[in-house]
């Protein structure tokens, strides 16, 4: 209770999304891949996988 995503799964007719992917792009911007994170906060998740995507790119 009290989280950014408390009870989230109730809401948009059961449709969840979370931030914490980001897609990998090549250099012509084309999708080729992607990092999910996920289990700890959102804000933290996220920054995780920009960090994965930084690392690989």
């Amino acid at each position: 209770p009290g989280g950014s995503l408390y009870n989230i799964e109730h809401s948009n007719g059961g449709l969840i999304t979370f931030p914490g992917g980001i897609p990998i792009k090549n250099g012509a911007g084309e999708i080729i891949g992607a990092i999910g994170v996920s289990g700890s906060t959102v804000e933290d998740d996220h920054a995780v996988a920009e960090a994965g995507v930084a690392a690989v790119s």
